[in-house]
């Protein structure tokens, strides 16, 4: 679980790093930031980052659920068809037997 919380905060900064990358929006020159509204744009800008990393996460970890769900079915089947084989290959070779048996049963009785 700590390293679920770790990884996303990882991802959330990385998020973060990027949307303050790609946000090179020039501000008007007479509108001056406060510390609380500095602190208030950073606060919506690290939630946001956050969100989006979340979102992203979970979307991955669905992906990856239907990925082993999806190679999980498909290891069944093969198993499936494989026994088959194996089954038909079997009968076919104790129907081999008993039909030799038979024949070296006739051949000795005449």
């Amino acid at each position: 679980m700590k390293k679920q919380i770790l990884s996303l905060a990882v991802v959330a900064l990385l998020a973060f790093a990027v949307q303050s990358c790609e946000k090179k929006e020039p501000k008007p020159a007479d509108e001056e930031l406060t510390l609380g509204n500095k602190v208030d744009s950073l606060t919506t800008d690290i939630e946001e980052a956050k969100d989006t990393a979340v979102s992203k996460t979970e979307k991955a970890a669905q992906d990856v659920k239907d990925a082993t769900q999806k190679a999980a079915e498909d290891v069944k089947d093969a198993t499936k068809k494989g026994a088959e084989k194996v089954e038909n290959a079997a009968k076919a070779a104790k129907d081999g037997t008993v039909k030799t048996a038979k024949e070296v049963n006739e051949a000795l009785k005449k």
